[in-house]
């Protein structure tokens, strides 16, 4: 697997894997070059988020336990921080799948990754954008560990 940033000009093939915002992403790639799009956009939950992103390496005197007792080493990359919330999330999104929609081959699949709180909203853009009839179906994480909220319905179930 190849990852590039987005403020890169890619060089198309079969391990492309591009990390950044896809909004500077997709204004540089060839349209109807792709069989599948993954986006995973913020989800709107209007909580502060933080993300950091690890090197990680195999060293026997790691930080990090790994699966059948392999130890790694970490080391931090990058950490940011962004405050979870938009005003207008759907206009947000639609500049991107629409170019997501443009850069699908005849083929292609658009995997979007996106939780409870706005699938059904995102569900109605992206019949707009695509067609109804290009739904082909939806994928539910189950989960069997963590908490369960006790007042309402688990966001893993």
């Amino acid at each position: 697997m190849r990852i590039c940033s987005a403020a890169d000009r890619p060089v198309l093939d079969d391990d492309l894997v591009i990390w950044g915002d896809n909004a500077v992403a997709l204004g540089r790639l060839p349209a109807a070059a792709f069989d599948l799009i993954y986006l995973d956009p913020p989800f709107n939950t209007g909580r502060p988020q933080a993300r950091r992103t690890l090197s990680v390496k195999a060293d026997s005197g790691g930080d990090r336990n790994g699966f059948g007792g392999r130890r790694y080493r970490s080391r931090l990359l990058q950490s940011l921080s962004y405050e979870d919330g938009f005003g207008d999330y759907l206009g947000f999104l639609e500049p991107r799948l629409v170019r997501a929609r443009e850069l699908l081959a005849p083929h292609g699949t658009l995997y979007f990754h996106i939780d409870y709180r706005e699938a059904h909203y995102c569900k109605l853009l992206l019949d707009e954008i695509f067609g109804r009839d290009a739904f082909l179906n939806e994928i539910i994480w189950s989960y069997d560990y963590g908490g369960k909220p006790r007042r309402r319905w688990p966001p893993k179930h």
